[in-house]
């Protein structure tokens, strides 16, 4: 019988020449490209490292074969004018591509560079290795793309700033001829006269360090040749006569019953001879963890171990928890040593048990409502946190007791910061081992605080909320979750739904919107609030507001349904814009922006000045205080009209010292702004507002205000009590509040807050 299949396989060279000559060529009942840009980066990665990529299946093609299939040409194919052309004939068509289309494309995108955006981007990705990092073995860091830009355009002219930055575009590989060797050979040459011209001005650090760029520049040179030539991409090849009907099933059958090889299935075959079956431990594990609905649940497991063990969770590092695998381990002093982090089978069974246990408590928590709000799976803002915040809950567990309050709250704090910056939203593994070395060094050191936290602050009030309208979505996801830790009540029974009963509904119907309001605005989260099935089928239904609210108003009077709406996180105003009648499109956008502005109050309130686990009393009494320093602050700053030199000098350098390591975490800093007095007030503590004003050369400026200095400083006492005990603690005495709450008082009275 005729052979209808050849296994072979071919060079990364050849692959890349026959993608440029059009061989290549997809069905139409394939799907489209659909790779994200750092889909494509990993698959680069992987290539370099030498990791297996999986095998291709193709068709060998002939005229009648290419139009029966309505044959495409691969995504950017052959692109000079940015406008996307499919005509098969375009290339040298030679095989029909059943199985390896996504992978092919990003390899023809990343190689080739096709003068086409990525699918739903508006900008060309460029691919990139920085050289210096990948020859220190930084591979995480080390493969990089950037979007096309005037100044992007400017560096892929520029081979000498490409040399000097350590930049090597994938596309030269692609462009064939002599411009890889040229480049190399250039590049090598560049840090030789780099060292040369560093020797002459006698800079040695300089020129070692030129030296050494030379020699990771040669050494960069021969590995390329190596993966170009040497690195095997197999592919099995289907006879061209084979019948279209048999081809199709053949097609079927891998999409149907295949099964995807990945790095949990090889971990798996690696440690059957050491008699260990992963599979059956994962099926007895399966069901304590089926809450979060994902196919990658057995991969995070083996990604706790991995972060637990030796911090890092890319798949390269899982191959280290086989037991008795050695790991090279660089020394600071550069020399290197062998370790081995799993021992045995047993060893490697207590890990497993350690990572399932840790993923086990922390869902529980995120499921809790009154800690992260995630009433189902499918209001998790990530699926691909899981492992991180896995890890680092079992860190805190084994930090001592009296830090674990405080631990708690940074990560509370590091967890809202990762959903609203979507910092989780592509591939995460290296951002999973920065971040849990980060926070259990911040766990540590107060002083600490990741960059990320800065970020958060200073930019939430950016995110365009409007667009949030896919339940899905971190930032979506996220708020959700906020309204269901701030304990939304239902709109008619005044109670809190139970998790399995919770689902986000309109507040203005979306059949009003399909009529009245273009785009998706009707389906934002910000037209979204968590109410019982019955409220939204039964009462609700497609009236408008100013039909259902008055009647609730009737029967329990404003305020009650006023504290209702406000668990919502919809303020009196907005109740009002709600009952307007008529409600026009008008009213709705005024509802939507009063809406967002309340929700980002609340982000503000709640997690960025982590009121979110304060008691509604003892959080009334925090704002109260800060209101109370704000005012101060305005005192300090009219009465001294802004004169920075009248601040005393120990309070001045300890506030300087603030600023300078909040620049220092934050790029977005403002310094200009704190080289004011308004600025530089901000970060004056309450005991240094009461130093300054008490202080002998100033006292005189703040008498009339506060009239006695002895009464002053025992207000100041309580009030800080008071801040300490909120702000340290978590809890508060009643003693505490008593006088605090008599301090607030005065000093409202004093200084005139309503």
């Amino acid at each position: 019988m005729k052979a209808v299949q050849k296994p072979d396989h071919l060079s990364l060279n050849a692959l890349i020449t026959r993608l440029k000559d059009g061989r290549y060529v997809i069905p139409d009942f394939q799907r489209d490209f659909e790779w994200k840009p750092w889909d494509i980066r990993e698959l680069i990665r992987s290539i370099f490292l030498d990791y297996y990529i999986g095998s291709l299946l193709l068709w060998k093609g002939k005229k009648e074969n290419f139009e029966a299939l309505s044959c495409e040409v691969i995504y950017g194919y052959d692109n000079t004018t940015g406008e996307q052309s499919w005509k098969y004939e375009k290339g040298s068509p030679e095989y029909i591509v059943l199985d390896g289309q996504q992978r092919l494309t990003a390899l023809y995108y990343a190689f080739i560079a096709p003068n086409v955006s990525l699918p739903n981007r508006a900008s060309r990705a460029i691919y990139f290795v920085h050289v210096d990092k990948f020859m220190n073995e930084k591979y995480d860091e080390a493969f990089q793309y950037d979007w096309l830009s005037k100044r992007f355009e400017s560096k892929l002219r520029d081979t000498e700033i490409q040399y000097a930055e350590h930049f090597f575009p994938l596309s030269i590989i692609g462009t064939g001829n002599w411009d890889l060797p040229n480049w190399l050979q250039g590049y090598e040459k560049y840090w030789e006269e780099q060292a040369k011209i560093a020797n002459e001005a006698g800079d040695s650090h300089s020129e070692e360090l030129a030296k050494q760029h030379a020699i990771n520049a040669k050494a960069f040179g021969e590995y390329i040749k190596g993966i170009t030539e040497e690195y095997q991409i197999a592919f099995i090849e289907l006879d061209k006569e084979l019948p279209i009907d048999k081809v199709c099933d053949i097609f079927t059958q891998i999409n149907s019953r295949g099964v995807r090889l990945d790095v949990f299935d090889l971990i798996n075959a690696l440690l059957k001879p050491k008699g260990l079956q992963l599979k059956l431990m994962w099926r007895k594990s399966a069901s304590r963890l089926e809450f979060v609905d994902t196919e990658k649940m057995n991969v995070y497991i083996l990604q706790v171990m991995s972060i637990l063990t030796q911090a890092y969770c890319s798949p390269k590092y899982l191959y280290y928890l086989l037991p008795g695998k050695e790991k090279q381990v660089r020394e600071p002093d550069g020399t290197r040593k062998k370790e081995i982090l799993v021992n045995d089978i047993t060893d490697f069974e207590y890990k497993w048990n350690n990572a399932v246990n840790a993923i086990e408590k922390a869902i529980k928590l995120l499921k809790h409502p009154q800690e992260y709000g995630v009433s189902s799976s499918q209001y998790l803002p990530y699926v691909s946190i899981i492992p991180v915040f896995s890890a680092l809950q079992n860190q805190i567990e084994n930090i001592p007791f009296e830090e674990k309050l405080d631990a708690q709250r940074k990560l509370r704090h590091w967890y809202w910061a990762s959903v609203f910056t979507n910092r989780y939203s592509g591939s995460v593994e290296s951002t999973s081992a920065r971040d849990f070395m980060a926070i259990k060094n911040w766990f540590k050191d107060k002083d600490a605080e990741p960059s990320l936290l800065y970020e958060f602050k200073y930019r939430f009030r950016n995110l365009e909320l409007r667009k949030e309208t896919k339940k899905g979505t971190s930032v979506y996801n996220g708020i959700f979750n906020l309204l269901v830790i701030k304990g939304a009540r239902d709109w008619v029974t005044g109670n809190i739904p139970q998790n399995g009963s919770i689902d986000d509904h309109h507040i203005v119907p979306a059949s009003w919107g399909k009529e009245n309001i273009q785009g998706n605005l009707i389906h934002s989260i910000l037209n979204r609030t968590p109410l019982s099935a019955e409220t939204n089928r039964d009462v609700i239904s497609d009236k408008l507001p100013n039909e259902y609210l008055p009647k609730l108003i009737r029967t329990n009077g404003k305020d009650e349904v006023e504290k209702i709406l406000d668990s919502h996180f919809i303020s009196t105003k907005a109740l009002d814009i709600l009952l307007r009648n008529p409600f026009t499109p008008k009213d709705f956008e005024d509802f939507i922006i009063e809406r967002q502005k309340t929700i980002f109050d609340a982000i503000e309130n709640l997690l960025i000045k982590e009121r979110l686990d304060l008691k509604p009393i003892i959080r009334e009494l925090d704002e109260n205080v800060e209101n109370i320093e704000l005012s101060l602050r305005k005192i300090i700053n009219d009465n001294l009209n802004g004169n920075i030199e009248l601040i005393p000098p120990h309070i001045l350098a300890k506030t300087n010292e603030r600023i300078k390591r909040a620049a220092q975490k934050n790029p977005a800093f403002d310094a200009d702004k704190y080289e004011s007095m308004e600025g530089i007030l901000e970060f004056f503590d309450l005991r240094e507002i009461q130093d300054l004003i008490i202080s002998k050369a100033l006292w005189d400026k703040f008498q009339p205000i506060f009239l006695n200095k002895e009464n002053l400083v025992q207000k100041f006492n309580q009030l800080a009590e008071l801040r300490n005990g909120i702000r340290h603690s978590r809890t508060v005495d009643e003693i505490v509040q008593k006088e605090g709450e008599a301090s607030i008082m005065w000093f409202k009275k004093v200084i005139k807050i309503n």
